[in-house]
């Protein structure tokens, strides 16, 4: 069963359980210092019933462009860009180096059993990055996740707030995995518009307990227009003792939305990620264009973002991009 705080009152939430038709679309806030405390809620189906979605016509795409070593490339001016829907090239009419778009931030911990040893200094990590990440226009929710999801503060940008909900990381049993991305997804397509939204992902990969499958949870982080952040923490180093097939799965999840794969072999290294997370977040370009063609209703778009420094001469240093695959077109049905 997944535990989701609700503000719903509890007839209407009892009646929405009992129906099992419709999912909790945005996961909000109670306080809960104890699992006990928890209400019952409902998880997401694996099926969900279609529903219209309408977006605005331009296309808003934050990228990272990366060097050989994997540092933030900064002050590449407009022309070093070029987009394509479709395989068709699209007109850039917005432009900015190193947005200034605050941020909606979701950190998502895996507190399962399997990270159980850890979770001290994950969550002293975790607290770190709270006090580098929140700037004061940005807001943050922390959840955690084994066999529930849970959201432990509302979206804020008290940090004091937010480090004592990381400090309130609980272990559980099992990992829904693909809970917590759909769910992630959801909270985050009910903010505001106009603004970067962010999952930080905290897990080994384990996945056991979720009703969402993968294609669920994919397709909820590319609705929302959700930049993924994976800190993958591998202390097993053999193949055979680890869930490679979610490994895989988030490699696939966390490209598709246009963020970033970090491992780390060792608990001491989230420190070092959460900065480089943290530091990419602050060089990123936004880049908007109009689709031409007006692209048809009710569906699916692929983008390409590609980058070159201006005057660079063949075999020049690569430059790696990374950017949202793609988006949904007016009247997509979900």
């Amino acid at each position: 069963m997944l535990v989701i705080a609700s503000v719903t009152p509890a007839s209407r939430l009892a009646l929405a359980c009992a129906q099992q038709l419709q999912p909790v679309v945005a996961p909000a806030f109670r306080p809960a210092s104890s699992s006990a405390q928890q209400a019952p809620q409902q998880r997401p189906p694996a099926d969900q019933e279609p529903r219209i979605r309408v977006d605005v016509s331009l296309v808003s795409i934050i990228a990272s462009v990366m060097d050989a070593h994997g540092r933030p490339v900064t002050e590449l001016p407009k022309d070093a860009f070029e987009i394509y829907e479709e395989g068709r090239r699209q007109r850039i009419e917005i432009f900015e180096a190193e947005t200034d778009m605050p941020l909606d931030l979701v950190l998502m911990v895996d507190t399962s059993l399997s990270v159980y040893k850890e979770l001290p200094f994950i969550r002293e990590a975790a607290a770190h990055f709270v006090r580098q990440v929140v700037r004061r226009d940005d807001r943050l929710a922390v959840y955690q996740f084994s066999d529930t999801v849970t959201q432990l503060n509302e979206f804020t940008g008290d940090v004091r707030e937010l480090q004592s909900a990381v400090r309130r990381l609980e272990a559980g049993a099992g990992t829904s995995l693909y809970d917590a991305i759909y769910l992630g997804g959801r909270a985050l397509e009910e903010r505001p518009g106009g603004r970067r939204r962010v999952i930080v992902l905290l897990t080994d990969a384990g996945e056991t307990t979720s009703r969402a499958n993968f294609e669920t949870a994919r397709r909820a982080a590319l609705r929302s227009e959700t930049m993924i952040y994976t800190v993958l923490i591998r202390a097993v180093k053999s193949e055979a003792g680890r869930n490679t097939a979610g490994e895989h799965a988030l490699v696939t999840v966390t490209d598709v939305t246009g963020g970033a794969m970090y491992t780390a072999d060792n608990i001491a290294q989230l420190g070092g990620i959460f900065d480089q997370i943290d530091l990419e977040l602050r060089t990123q370009y936004r880049l908007g264009y109009y689709p031409e063609p007006r692209p048809p209703a009710r569906s699916f778009r692929n983008v390409e973002l590609r980058v070159r420094r201006p005057g660079a001469a063949e075999g020049a240093e690569v430059l790696t991009v990374r950017h949202r695959r793609g988006y949904f077109t007016i009247g997509a049905i979900e």
